[in-house]
């Protein structure tokens, strides 16, 4: 790693070095127990916002980069009408993550991942999996 590795750079090392038992090996252990990703998949990440969503985006980012399976991976951010404040706090701690999210403005914090998903698939998103892992499962006993 470099001399001074960039904001993301110390985040993707704290997650596999400093939380590896907490967090990564027990992401990853679900991932493979569950066969929650199949080669060739198209995965969109559903992001809120908080710190949940960010680190699952994350850990997917980073899955991708180590896997031997081949998957694509969108980072969707649905907007109800989030203050200009809120809205900055996601993108930019989007940015400082290095994750290229995609924000689809809404009206309504009503609207589910379903509509992102027949969006997606208009734009030739062949087959999409959503990737429901949480952190109570990831921190459950079962794991």
């Amino acid at each position: 790693m470099k001399k001074n590795p960039e904001k993301y750079q110390l985040v993707e090392r704290s997650i596999t070095k400093k939380f590896r038992k907490e967090i990564w090996n027990k992401f990853i252990r679900a991932v493979k127990e569950y066969e929650l990703i199949q080669s060739g998949d198209k995965i969109a990440v559903c992001i809120s916002g908080g710190k949940d969503s960010m680190l699952m985006a994350k850990l997917m980012q980073m899955l991708q980069m180590y896997s031997d399976i081949p998957f694509d991976l969108i980072y969707l951010v649905m907007d109800p009408g989030y203050n200009e404040i809120n809205r900055q706090k996601i993108e930019s701690n989007a940015a400082l993550l290095h994750i290229p999210i995609q924000i689809f403005e809404t009206n309504t914090f009503v609207q589910k991942c379903a509509e992102v998903i027949f969006i997606i698939r208009l734009k030739n998103w062949d087959v999409i999996r959503l990737l429901l892992v949480t952190t109570s499962l990831m921190s459950s006993k079962q794991l």
